[in-house]
């Protein structure tokens, strides 16, 4: 079998192994299959690369622009992703294991681009909150705003997911438009590689914004700025070098880390055997230790059950663990694979005998169980472990060491509060699980333990066909964790977006907040357009331009019949001395409903044309009451515009309704969607 050349990408060429290359091994056989590395490579001609034409060239696309990139890479990585099943079977991953990784990775991507455009501007600027007033008047306003980094992200990712760990990074630092170099832990770099040269190849990506080094960094932190930010999973010994970096502490560059984590589950003191939480419980226990064999930053590493229940979880956990099929995982008949590498096997080994110390094993023996289809000895298999800690609160090591691979450890609990200080001994987590039917249970432990755990997971009978599991990072949901966990935070939908994107506050006129973030401020000047807004296509439409309707007076007439006519009778329309009696109104008043009702009936244009549908309202209120006799009139301007497909576009109005007055008597934002 040839062996493997894993290239690097550095400035726009493809860079063999040289200097400093490393053999990389089969962890089914142990034989070597690739080879990794090169001392040679110029890292500062990677990072001007990057910060010279990549990121220039990301920066000119809008952030939906950059959106519907995301979404071409993911479904042209999904056309080809048999070529990465295939190769990933080396790193001793199932073809279940496979799905995780490349089917996860392509997915969160695709979410990313969703979101991109729902949730951003088709524009430059991104809008973080609601304007704040600054002066009596309001000629004088603030906003918070964010725009991307000027720099480059070096992504620096673990072994156990070369894909999604690659691409649940790379989706929100492409979308903030920021390039990024990935650099791949070695171990299976192999297949980060193809998944990097299918992107590149698709010709969908701007030159400079994806960079890969095979190999090691080499003094590439050494040459960071202050625009730069540096992404890492892994574990915290090598978090703690990295970010101790002179040059990193020195420009304060933003350190994004997600390390060794002693994930929790809880079995609710209300989950008795024979209940449904019961076999849930040991169901997710028992897939979070053998999925990816255990090499999961969010597996399961201690297992907090009550007391009266430890038997009865060893025996059910150990029953199901024994159904385990251990073997190749190109075997269909293979439920767990091989750990990455025989030094992975070294480790977890290692790492199991600390555990030893304080905890007895009552299931699984490296030294003595059967591998399908491969030399136990040559590859990297280790069986489940599950220990047993008889003395959790005396113990240290159940709480401090993670074994990175299928092994766990059981603990007693003797009442919720117990459970909840068992839980924050770790010091920090990714996700820590409490299945549990009861409400109450689950609001101890959110309050108790929120503050030491980046995700808590909660299951039980109602949610159970429909939940994504205690392992599951999802795109839309914070990843990371405080403590021992890294204190860093990816994914989370936009959040993740802003980790590569400065938030800075601007101070100005309505004029100069509106041209800023591309949206009509009130107290910006308006545009008078040259027909109605409502005959006038997505694309003609200006932001700023306003309609002035003329005014409606509301009778007593109006208000009694749309009382009746809606069944709304509250008293404060209908009986004179009783709204007298409330303090916020003068006697009989309008309904808000039909003060809408009316707005709409004053701006709307009634034939058919552009305007498709109204999708809704925002921000509603009501600010005076309006009495029968007053008048309203509308002023209704164009806030904000946004694509949303090639047939049309949401346009967001400003609406605001004043008296004879001109008292503001409501204001509003009306949502439609307007053809091209």
């Amino acid at each position: 079998m040839s062996i493997i050349e894993v290239s690097s990408f550095a400035a726009g060429q493809w860079i063999a192994p040289g200097a400093g290359a490393r053999n990389i091994a089969s962890a089914i056989t142990g034989d070597v299959i690739a080879t990794a590395g090169n001392n040679a490579l110029d890292v500062q001609a990677m990072l001007d690369y990057a910060r010279t034409t990549g990121g220039p060239a990301l920066r000119k696309m809008t952030f939906h622009d950059r959106a519907r990139l995301l979404k071409a890479l993911a479904l042209h990585l999904r056309e080809h992703r048999q070529a990465l099943y295939d190769l990933s079977f080396d790193t001793g991953a199932t073809q279940s294991d496979h799905m995780i990784d490349i089917d996860g990775g392509i997915g969160t991507m695709l979410v990313f681009a969703s979101k991109g455009r729902r949730e951003m501007p088709d524009g430059h600027v991104y809008l973080d909150g609601d304007v704040e007033q600054l002066s009596r008047t309001g000629s004088f306003l603030g906003q918070h705003i964010c725009t991307p980094l000027q720099g480059v992200a070096v992504h620096i990712n673990a072994f156990n997911f070369p894909v999604w760990g690659m691409l649940e990074k790379l989706a929100p630092t492409l979308l903030a438009g920021v390039p990024a170099i990935v650099k791949p832990a070695t171990n299976s770099c192999y297949v980060t590689e193809l998944a990097v040269k299918l992107m590149l190849d698709s010709g969908l990506l701007p030159a400079g914004a994806l960079q890969l080094v095979s190999g090691g960094l080499g003094d590439m932190l050494d040459h960071l700025g202050m625009q730069d930010v540096v992404s890492f999973t892994g574990s915290a010994h090598t978090a703690l070098k990295l970010r101790s970096n002179p040059v990193i502490l020195e420009n304060s560059i933003r350190f994004v880390a997600e390390q060794d984590s002693l994930n929790a589950s809880i079995l609710g003191p209300d989950a008795v055997p024979g209940t449904p939480e019961f076999d849930l419980f040991i169901k997710e226990v028992s897939r979070e230790m053998t999925t990816k064999a255990g090499q999961k930053c969010t597996a399961v590493r201690r297992i907090i059950a009550p007391q009266s229940q430890t038997d009865a979880v060893i025996a059910a956990l150990s029953a199901r663990l024994a159904k385990t099929t251990i073997g190749d995982p190109r075997l269909e008949s293979t439920r767990m694979g091989a750990l990455v590498s025989n030094g992975q096997k070294q480790d977890v080994l290692e790492k199991a005998a600390i555990l030893a110390q304080e905890a007895e094993r009552v299931f699984g023996d490296p030294d003595n169980f059967t591998v399908d289809g491969a030399d136990a000895d040559k590859g990297a298999f280790v069986p489940p472990m599950l220990f047993h800690c008889a003395d959790p609160d005396n113990a240290q090591r159940v709480h401090d060491t993670e074994a990175f691979g299928p092994v766990s450890t059981v603990m007693g609990y003797r009442d919720l509060d117990h459970a909840v200080a068992l839980a924050n001994r770790g010091q920090g987590s990714l996700v820590a699980s409490v299945i549990t039917h009861d409400a109450q249970v689950a609001r101890t432990v959110a309050i108790g333990s929120g503050a030491y755990h980046g995700r808590l997971y909660f299951n039980n009978r109602d949610s159970m066909k429909e939940s994504t599991g205690h392992g599951s990072p999802l795109p839309h949901m914070v990843h990371g964790g405080p403590g021992r966990a890294g204190g860093g935070e990816e994914l989370g939908g936009v959040r993740g977006v802003k980790h590569y994107m400065q938030r800075t506050a601007i101070q100005g006129s309505p004029a100069i907040l509106s041209a800023i973030g591309d949206t009509w401020v009130p107290g910006a000047p308006e545009i008078q357009g040259p027909a109605h807004p409502f005959t006038r296509k997505f694309g003609d439409l200006a932001t700023g331009e306003t309609l002035y309707t003329d005014p409606r007076i509301v009778t007593l007439d109006d208000i009694a019949h749309f009382a009746n006519f809606t069944g709304d009778t509250f008293y404060a329309h209908m009986d004179e001395d009783a709204a007298r009696r409330n303090p916020f109104f003068p006697g009989r008043v309008a309904h808000g409903y039909l003060l809408l009702s009316f707005a709409a009936g004053l701006f709307v244009e009634p034939n058919e044309g552009p305007v498709l549908a109204n999708t809704g309202l925002d921000g509603l209120r009501f600010m005076k009451p309006v009495s029968a006799g007053d008048s309203i009139k509308v002023r209704l301007t164009v806030k904000k515009k946004t694509p949303r497909n090639d047939d049309y576009g949401e346009v967001r109005w400003h609406v605001t309704l004043t008296n004879q007055d001109d008292d503001m008597v409501a204001e509003y934002e009306l949502l439609t969607m307007n053809a091209f």
